[in-house]
Protein backbone atom coordinates (compact mmCIF):
# COMPACT_ATOMS: atom_id res chain seq x y z
CA UNK A 1 0.00 0.00 0.00
CA UNK A 2 1.01 3.63 -0.31
CA UNK A 3 2.94 5.35 2.47
CA UNK A 4 0.48 7.55 4.36
CA UNK A 5 3.23 10.15 4.75
CA UNK A 6 3.49 10.50 0.97
CA UNK A 7 -0.27 11.08 0.76
CA UNK A 8 -0.21 13.46 3.72
CA UNK A 9 2.72 15.52 2.40
CA UNK A 10 1.41 16.05 -1.15
CA UNK A 11 -2.12 14.74 -1.69
CA UNK A 12 -2.64 16.70 -4.91
CA UNK A 13 0.41 15.10 -6.54
CA UNK A 14 -0.75 11.63 -5.48
CA UNK A 15 -4.19 12.28 -6.93
CA UNK A 16 -2.75 13.42 -10.25
CA UNK A 17 -0.60 10.30 -10.57
CA UNK A 18 -3.57 8.10 -9.74
CA UNK A 19 -5.69 9.90 -12.34
CA UNK A 20 -3.15 8.86 -15.01
CA UNK A 21 -4.17 5.25 -14.34
CA UNK A 22 -7.79 5.99 -15.17
CA UNK A 23 -10.72 5.15 -12.94
CA UNK A 24 -11.65 6.95 -9.76
CA UNK A 25 -9.16 5.62 -7.19
CA UNK A 26 -7.87 9.17 -6.78
CA UNK A 27 -11.13 10.08 -5.04
CA UNK A 28 -10.17 7.84 -2.10
CA UNK A 29 -7.27 10.11 -1.17
CA UNK A 30 -9.45 12.67 0.62
CA UNK A 31 -11.21 9.91 2.55
CA UNK A 32 -7.83 8.51 3.64
CA UNK A 33 -6.77 11.95 4.85
CA UNK A 34 -10.02 12.41 6.77
CA UNK A 35 -9.47 9.08 8.56
CA UNK A 36 -5.85 10.00 9.20
CA UNK A 37 -6.87 13.33 10.76
CA UNK A 38 -9.48 11.66 12.96
CA UNK A 39 -7.03 8.99 14.09
CA UNK A 40 -4.26 11.46 14.90
CA UNK A 41 -6.59 13.85 16.71
CA UNK A 42 -7.99 11.03 18.86
CA UNK A 43 -4.49 9.77 19.67
CA UNK A 44 -3.43 13.29 20.68
CA UNK A 45 -6.49 13.72 22.91
CA UNK A 46 -5.77 10.33 24.45
CA UNK A 47 -2.20 11.33 25.30
CA UNK A 48 -3.37 14.58 26.88
CA UNK A 49 -5.91 12.71 28.99
CA UNK A 50 -3.30 10.14 30.03
CA UNK A 51 -1.02 12.94 31.22
CA UNK A 52 -3.93 14.52 33.09
CA UNK A 53 -4.78 11.19 34.71
CA UNK A 54 -1.18 10.71 35.77
CA UNK A 55 -1.12 14.10 37.49
CA UNK A 56 -4.42 13.54 39.27
CA UNK A 57 -3.44 10.04 40.34
CA UNK A 58 -0.43 11.51 42.16
CA UNK A 59 -2.78 13.87 44.01
CA UNK A 60 -4.90 10.93 45.14
CA UNK A 61 -1.89 9.32 46.79
CA UNK A 62 -0.94 12.54 48.51
CA UNK A 63 -4.46 13.18 49.80
CA UNK A 64 -4.85 9.62 51.07
CA UNK A 65 -1.57 9.99 52.96
CA UNK A 66 -3.12 12.96 54.75
CA UNK A 67 -6.30 11.02 55.44
CA UNK A 68 -8.43 13.27 53.25
CA UNK A 69 -11.47 12.26 51.12
CA UNK A 70 -10.47 11.36 47.51
CA UNK A 71 -13.85 10.20 46.17
CA UNK A 72 -14.37 13.28 43.97
CA UNK A 73 -10.94 13.01 42.40
CA UNK A 74 -11.34 9.26 41.91
CA UNK A 75 -14.63 9.92 40.11
CA UNK A 76 -12.76 12.36 37.87
CA UNK A 77 -10.16 9.67 37.08
CA UNK A 78 -12.94 7.22 36.17
CA UNK A 79 -14.40 9.84 33.82
CA UNK A 80 -10.98 10.33 32.24
CA UNK A 81 -10.63 6.57 31.78
CA UNK A 82 -13.95 6.46 29.96
CA UNK A 83 -12.84 9.31 27.70
CA UNK A 84 -9.55 7.53 26.99
CA UNK A 85 -11.43 4.36 26.06
CA UNK A 86 -13.72 6.35 23.75
CA UNK A 87 -10.75 7.97 22.00
CA UNK A 88 -9.08 4.54 21.73
CA UNK A 89 -12.11 3.11 19.97
CA UNK A 90 -12.41 6.14 17.70
CA UNK A 91 -8.71 5.95 16.75
CA UNK A 92 -8.92 2.21 16.12
CA UNK A 93 -12.02 2.60 13.96
CA UNK A 94 -10.41 5.39 11.93
CA UNK A 95 -7.21 3.35 11.53
CA UNK A 96 -9.15 0.29 10.32
CA UNK A 97 -11.14 2.38 7.82
CA UNK A 98 -7.95 4.07 6.64
CA UNK A 99 -6.29 0.69 6.12
CA UNK A 100 -9.26 -0.60 4.09
CA UNK A 101 -9.12 2.50 1.91
CA UNK A 102 -5.38 2.16 1.35
CA UNK A 103 -5.83 -1.49 0.31
CA UNK A 104 -8.09 -0.24 -2.49
CA UNK A 105 -5.69 2.40 -3.82
CA UNK A 106 -3.23 1.15 -6.49
CA UNK A 107 0.49 1.83 -6.51
CA UNK A 108 1.89 5.01 -8.03
CA UNK A 109 3.50 4.42 -11.41
CA UNK A 110 7.09 5.52 -11.84
CA UNK A 111 7.72 8.99 -13.20
CA UNK A 112 8.72 7.87 -16.70
CA UNK A 113 5.85 5.42 -17.18
CA UNK A 114 4.26 5.97 -20.63
CA UNK A 115 0.95 7.79 -20.25
CA UNK A 116 -2.03 6.24 -21.98
CA UNK A 117 -5.51 4.88 -21.40
CA UNK A 118 -5.10 1.32 -22.71
CA UNK A 119 -2.75 -1.21 -24.33
CA UNK A 120 -2.65 0.76 -27.58
CA UNK A 121 -0.31 3.20 -25.82
CA UNK A 122 2.23 0.50 -24.83
CA UNK A 123 5.53 1.18 -26.64
CA UNK A 124 7.68 -1.64 -28.01
CA UNK A 125 11.02 -1.53 -26.18
CA UNK A 126 12.88 -4.17 -28.22
CA UNK A 127 12.50 -7.28 -30.37
CA UNK A 128 14.60 -10.43 -30.52
CA UNK A 129 15.00 -12.87 -33.38
CA UNK A 130 13.05 -13.09 -36.61
CA UNK A 131 9.56 -14.33 -37.39
CA UNK A 132 9.88 -17.83 -38.88
CA UNK A 133 9.00 -18.06 -42.55
CA UNK A 134 6.11 -20.55 -42.55
CA UNK A 135 3.77 -20.94 -45.49
CA UNK A 136 0.17 -21.32 -44.29
CA UNK A 137 1.01 -22.00 -40.62
CA UNK A 138 -1.34 -24.15 -38.56
CA UNK A 139 -2.42 -23.01 -35.10
CA UNK A 140 -1.54 -24.95 -31.97
CA UNK A 141 -5.00 -26.51 -31.72
CA UNK A 142 -4.67 -28.21 -35.10
CA UNK A 143 -1.11 -29.30 -34.33
CA UNK A 144 -2.02 -30.64 -30.88
CA UNK A 145 -4.95 -32.61 -32.24
CA UNK A 146 -2.90 -33.94 -35.13
CA UNK A 147 -0.28 -35.37 -32.77
CA UNK A 148 -2.55 -36.25 -29.84
CA UNK A 149 -0.81 -33.81 -27.51
CA UNK A 150 -3.82 -32.19 -25.82
CA UNK A 151 -7.37 -33.41 -25.27
CA UNK A 152 -9.98 -30.73 -24.66
CA UNK A 153 -12.87 -33.17 -24.28
CA UNK A 154 -11.09 -34.98 -21.46
CA UNK A 155 -10.57 -31.71 -19.59
CA UNK A 156 -14.22 -30.75 -19.97
CA UNK A 157 -15.36 -34.21 -18.87
CA UNK A 158 -13.29 -34.00 -15.68
CA UNK A 159 -13.52 -30.32 -14.68
CA UNK A 160 -15.61 -28.37 -17.23
CA UNK A 161 -14.70 -25.82 -19.86
CA UNK A 162 -11.41 -23.99 -19.47
CA UNK A 163 -9.46 -27.13 -18.54
CA UNK A 164 -7.42 -29.55 -20.68
CA UNK A 165 -5.58 -32.84 -20.39
CA UNK A 166 -2.08 -33.20 -21.84
CA UNK A 167 -1.42 -36.74 -23.09
CA UNK A 168 1.58 -38.74 -24.25
CA UNK A 169 4.20 -36.55 -25.92
CA UNK A 170 2.10 -33.52 -25.01
CA UNK A 171 2.38 -34.26 -21.28
CA UNK A 172 6.08 -35.04 -21.65
CA UNK A 173 6.64 -31.73 -23.46
CA UNK A 174 4.91 -29.82 -20.64
CA UNK A 175 7.09 -31.56 -18.03
CA UNK A 176 10.22 -30.98 -20.10
CA UNK A 177 9.46 -27.26 -20.32
CA UNK A 178 8.89 -26.97 -16.55
CA UNK A 179 12.24 -28.63 -15.77
CA UNK A 180 14.02 -26.56 -18.42
CA UNK A 181 12.57 -23.33 -17.01
CA UNK A 182 13.54 -24.19 -13.43
CA UNK A 183 17.08 -25.26 -14.35
CA UNK A 184 17.61 -22.09 -16.40
CA UNK A 185 16.58 -19.85 -13.53
CA UNK A 186 18.64 -21.88 -11.05
CA UNK A 187 21.64 -21.00 -13.23
CA UNK A 188 20.56 -17.34 -13.05
CA UNK A 189 20.99 -17.45 -9.27
CA UNK A 190 17.45 -18.15 -8.05
CA UNK A 191 16.76 -20.49 -5.14
CA UNK A 192 14.13 -23.06 -6.09
CA UNK A 193 11.21 -23.27 -3.65
CA UNK A 194 8.23 -25.61 -3.61
CA UNK A 195 5.26 -23.90 -1.99
CA UNK A 196 1.64 -24.69 -1.04
CA UNK A 197 -0.94 -24.21 -3.78
CA UNK A 198 -3.44 -22.84 -1.24
CA UNK A 199 -2.92 -19.41 0.31
CA UNK A 200 -4.52 -17.45 3.13
CA UNK A 201 -6.63 -14.37 2.52
CA UNK A 202 -4.02 -12.11 4.11
CA UNK A 203 -1.42 -13.43 1.64
CA UNK A 204 -3.69 -12.48 -1.27
CA UNK A 205 -4.09 -9.02 0.27
CA UNK A 206 -0.34 -8.76 0.77
CA UNK A 207 0.53 -9.08 -2.92
CA UNK A 208 -2.50 -7.06 -4.06
CA UNK A 209 -4.83 -9.68 -5.58
CA UNK A 210 -7.40 -8.79 -2.92
CA UNK A 211 -9.66 -7.03 -2.46
CA UNK A 212 -9.82 -5.79 -6.07
CA UNK A 213 -9.68 -9.09 -7.99
CA UNK A 214 -11.62 -11.46 -5.76
CA UNK A 215 -14.11 -12.32 -8.53
CA UNK A 216 -11.24 -13.85 -10.54
CA UNK A 217 -10.07 -16.06 -7.67
CA UNK A 218 -11.10 -19.52 -6.48
CA UNK A 219 -12.05 -19.27 -2.81
CA UNK A 220 -12.27 -22.63 -1.06
CA UNK A 221 -13.77 -22.17 2.40
CA UNK A 222 -16.36 -19.41 2.65
CA UNK A 223 -17.36 -18.75 6.26
CA UNK A 224 -20.92 -18.11 7.41
CA UNK A 225 -20.62 -14.46 6.40
CA UNK A 226 -19.53 -15.48 2.90
CA UNK A 227 -15.88 -14.40 3.31
CA UNK A 228 -13.29 -16.77 1.85
CA UNK A 229 -10.15 -17.17 3.96
CA UNK A 230 -8.31 -19.67 1.77
CA UNK A 231 -7.74 -19.53 -2.00
CA UNK A 232 -6.21 -21.60 -4.77
CA UNK A 233 -3.05 -19.72 -5.74
CA UNK A 234 -3.61 -17.60 -8.87
CA UNK A 235 0.17 -17.36 -9.34
CA UNK A 236 3.27 -18.46 -7.43
CA UNK A 237 3.91 -14.76 -6.76
CA UNK A 238 1.47 -15.01 -3.84
CA UNK A 239 2.90 -17.88 -1.78
CA UNK A 240 6.53 -17.18 -2.70
CA UNK A 241 6.56 -13.45 -1.86
CA UNK A 242 4.56 -14.09 1.30
CA UNK A 243 7.26 -16.45 2.58
CA UNK A 244 8.69 -13.25 4.09
CA UNK A 245 5.50 -11.58 5.36
CA UNK A 246 5.78 -10.17 8.91
CA UNK A 247 9.55 -10.61 8.67
CA UNK A 248 12.52 -8.34 9.32
CA UNK A 249 15.49 -9.31 7.14
CA UNK A 250 19.10 -8.34 7.65
CA UNK A 251 20.28 -5.92 4.97
CA UNK A 252 23.03 -8.42 4.14
CA UNK A 253 20.33 -10.99 3.24
CA UNK A 254 19.31 -8.87 0.24
CA UNK A 255 18.73 -9.59 -2.54
CA UNK A 256 16.47 -12.59 -2.02
CA UNK A 257 15.98 -14.46 -5.33
CA UNK A 258 13.47 -17.32 -5.59
CA UNK A 259 11.92 -19.37 -8.37
CA UNK A 260 8.94 -21.71 -8.10
CA UNK A 261 6.79 -23.87 -10.32
CA UNK A 262 3.08 -24.07 -9.48
CA UNK A 263 -0.19 -24.69 -11.22
CA UNK A 264 -2.21 -21.45 -11.26
CA UNK A 265 -5.98 -21.11 -10.87
CA UNK A 266 -8.10 -18.21 -12.15
CA UNK A 267 -11.78 -17.87 -12.90
CA UNK A 268 -11.05 -15.37 -15.69
CA UNK A 269 -14.34 -13.72 -14.75
CA UNK A 270 -13.53 -10.63 -16.77
CA UNK A 271 -12.32 -12.39 -19.92
CA UNK A 272 -15.60 -12.58 -21.85
CA UNK A 273 -14.99 -11.78 -25.50
CA UNK A 274 -11.21 -12.21 -25.20
CA UNK A 275 -9.16 -14.78 -27.14
CA UNK A 276 -9.93 -18.07 -25.41
CA UNK A 277 -8.95 -20.37 -28.30
CA UNK A 278 -7.13 -23.55 -27.36
CA UNK A 279 -4.91 -23.16 -24.30
CA UNK A 280 -4.29 -19.42 -24.55
CA UNK A 281 -6.61 -18.61 -21.64
CA UNK A 282 -7.53 -21.29 -19.12
CA UNK A 283 -8.77 -21.70 -15.54
CA UNK A 284 -5.78 -23.88 -14.63
CA UNK A 285 -2.32 -23.54 -16.12
CA UNK A 286 1.32 -24.13 -15.21
CA UNK A 287 3.80 -21.33 -14.59
CA UNK A 288 7.32 -20.81 -13.34
CA UNK A 289 7.60 -17.56 -11.37
CA UNK A 290 10.60 -15.40 -10.46
CA UNK A 291 10.51 -13.32 -7.27
CA UNK A 292 13.11 -10.91 -5.92
CA UNK A 293 13.24 -8.88 -2.70
CA UNK A 294 15.83 -6.13 -2.99
CA UNK A 295 17.17 -2.93 -1.47
CA UNK A 296 14.93 0.03 -2.39
CA UNK A 297 17.84 1.79 -4.07
CA UNK A 298 18.07 -0.96 -6.70
CA UNK A 299 14.45 -1.91 -7.47
CA UNK A 300 14.16 -0.50 -10.98
CA UNK A 301 17.68 -1.59 -11.93
CA UNK A 302 16.88 -5.15 -10.81
CA UNK A 303 13.71 -5.06 -12.93
CA UNK A 304 15.91 -4.85 -16.02
CA UNK A 305 17.91 -7.87 -14.79
CA UNK A 306 14.83 -9.91 -13.92
CA UNK A 307 13.29 -9.17 -17.31
CA UNK A 308 16.48 -10.36 -19.02
CA UNK A 309 16.24 -13.61 -17.04
CA UNK A 310 12.71 -14.18 -18.36
CA UNK A 311 13.88 -13.31 -21.88
CA UNK A 312 16.73 -15.81 -21.62
CA UNK A 313 14.16 -18.63 -21.79
CA UNK A 314 12.87 -17.52 -25.18
CA UNK A 315 16.37 -16.88 -26.46
CA UNK A 316 17.56 -20.36 -25.47
CA UNK A 317 14.51 -21.82 -27.22
CA UNK A 318 15.08 -19.63 -30.28
CA UNK A 319 11.59 -18.11 -30.20
CA UNK A 320 10.94 -14.70 -31.72
CA UNK A 321 9.49 -12.21 -29.21
CA UNK A 322 9.18 -8.55 -28.33
CA UNK A 323 9.20 -6.56 -25.08
CA UNK A 324 6.70 -3.78 -24.42
CA UNK A 325 6.39 -1.38 -21.49
CA UNK A 326 2.92 -0.99 -20.01
CA UNK A 327 1.40 2.48 -19.96
CA UNK A 328 -0.36 4.09 -16.99
CA UNK A 329 -3.79 2.88 -18.08
CA UNK A 330 -2.74 -0.75 -18.65
CA UNK A 331 -0.30 -1.42 -15.81
CA UNK A 332 -1.25 -3.78 -12.97
CA UNK A 333 -2.83 -2.60 -9.72
CA UNK A 334 0.25 -3.13 -7.52
CA UNK A 335 2.98 -2.35 -10.05
CA UNK A 336 5.03 0.80 -10.49
CA UNK A 337 6.72 -0.35 -13.71
CA UNK A 338 6.03 -3.38 -15.90
CA UNK A 339 7.49 -4.98 -19.00
CA UNK A 340 5.43 -7.55 -20.88
CA UNK A 341 7.23 -10.12 -23.00
CA UNK A 342 5.17 -11.20 -26.00
CA UNK A 343 6.09 -14.25 -28.06
CA UNK A 344 5.13 -14.61 -31.73
CA UNK A 345 2.44 -17.18 -32.55
CA UNK A 346 2.40 -17.58 -36.36
CA UNK A 347 -0.68 -19.83 -36.36
CA UNK A 348 -2.62 -17.00 -34.74
CA UNK A 349 -0.78 -14.25 -36.60
CA UNK A 350 -0.13 -12.22 -33.45
CA UNK A 351 1.99 -11.84 -30.33
CA UNK A 352 0.93 -13.50 -27.06
CA UNK A 353 1.97 -12.32 -23.60
CA UNK A 354 4.15 -14.99 -22.06
CA UNK A 355 5.66 -13.03 -19.17
CA UNK A 356 4.93 -9.89 -17.18
CA UNK A 357 7.87 -8.51 -15.16
CA UNK A 358 7.13 -5.86 -12.55
CA UNK A 359 8.71 -3.72 -9.85
CA UNK A 360 6.24 -3.01 -7.05
CA UNK A 361 8.52 -0.61 -5.12
CA UNK A 362 7.64 -0.95 -1.40
CA UNK A 363 3.89 -1.29 -2.11
CA UNK A 364 3.64 -5.05 -1.45
CA UNK A 365 6.18 -4.94 1.38
CA UNK A 366 4.02 -2.46 3.30
CA UNK A 367 0.95 -4.63 2.85
CA UNK A 368 2.90 -7.69 4.06
CA UNK A 369 4.85 -5.89 6.81
CA UNK A 370 8.04 -7.14 5.18
CA UNK A 371 11.04 -5.08 6.31
CA UNK A 372 14.82 -5.12 6.51
CA UNK A 373 17.15 -3.58 9.09
CA UNK A 374 19.64 -1.19 7.52
CA UNK A 375 23.19 -0.44 8.64
CA UNK A 376 21.94 2.20 11.09
CA UNK A 377 19.52 -0.25 12.71
CA UNK A 378 16.43 1.33 11.15
CA UNK A 379 13.64 -0.88 9.84
CA UNK A 380 12.85 -0.11 6.20
CA UNK A 381 10.64 -1.54 3.48
CA UNK A 382 12.40 -3.33 0.57
CA UNK A 383 11.25 -3.40 -3.03
CA UNK A 384 9.61 -6.57 -4.34
CA UNK A 385 9.65 -7.74 -7.95
CA UNK A 386 8.34 -10.69 -9.87
CA UNK A 387 8.01 -12.01 -13.37
CA UNK A 388 6.84 -15.11 -15.16
CA UNK A 389 9.79 -17.18 -16.16
CA UNK A 390 7.55 -18.14 -17.96
CA UNK A 391 3.83 -19.02 -18.22
CA UNK A 392 3.58 -22.43 -19.87
CA UNK A 393 0.44 -22.37 -22.08
CA UNK A 394 1.51 -19.56 -24.39
CA UNK A 395 5.11 -20.73 -24.43
CA UNK A 396 3.74 -24.13 -25.46
CA UNK A 397 1.62 -22.47 -28.16
CA UNK A 398 4.57 -20.52 -29.57
CA UNK A 399 6.85 -23.55 -29.55
CA UNK A 400 4.38 -25.69 -31.51
CA UNK A 401 3.58 -22.93 -33.99
CA UNK A 402 7.10 -21.54 -34.56
CA UNK A 403 8.69 -24.99 -34.85
CA UNK A 404 6.09 -26.67 -37.08
CA UNK A 405 7.59 -28.23 -40.20
CA UNK A 406 6.22 -28.51 -43.77
CA UNK A 407 5.51 -32.23 -43.27
CA UNK A 408 3.38 -31.47 -40.18
CA UNK A 409 5.96 -32.58 -37.63
CA UNK A 410 7.20 -30.34 -34.81
CA UNK A 411 10.90 -29.85 -34.24
CA UNK A 412 12.10 -29.65 -30.64
CA UNK A 413 14.53 -26.76 -29.92
CA UNK A 414 18.06 -27.98 -29.31
CA UNK A 415 18.16 -26.69 -25.71
CA UNK A 416 15.02 -28.68 -24.88
CA UNK A 417 16.02 -31.99 -26.47
CA UNK A 418 17.85 -33.34 -23.37
CA UNK A 419 14.68 -32.71 -21.33
CA UNK A 420 12.19 -34.03 -23.87
CA UNK A 421 14.26 -36.99 -25.01
CA UNK A 422 13.66 -36.60 -28.77
CA UNK A 423 14.37 -34.10 -31.54
CA UNK A 424 10.95 -34.13 -33.16
CA UNK A 425 7.28 -34.81 -32.54
CA UNK A 426 5.65 -36.66 -35.40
Amino acid sequence: MLDIRVIRDNPAAVQERLKARGGDHWKLVNAVLACDETRRKSETEKQLLQNQRKTISKQIGQLKAKGEDTSAIEAEVRSINEQITAHDLKAEGAAAEQNDLLLNIPNLTHDACPVGSDESANPVVREWGEKPDISEPKDHVSLALQHGLINWDDGTRVAGSGFVVYRGSGARLERALINFLLDTQNSNGYEEVNVPHLVKRECMEGTGQLPKFEDDMYGTDASEDGVNNLFLAPTAEVPVTNLYRDTILAETALPVKMVAYTPCFRREAGSAGRDNKGIIRMHQFDKVELVQIVHPDSGFHVLEELTSHAESILQKLGLHYRVIELCTGDIGFSSAKTYDIEVWAPGHGKYLEVSSCSCFTDYQARRMKLRFKDAEGKNRFPHTLNGSGTALPRLYVALLEQYQQPDGSIRIPEALVPYFGAEVIG
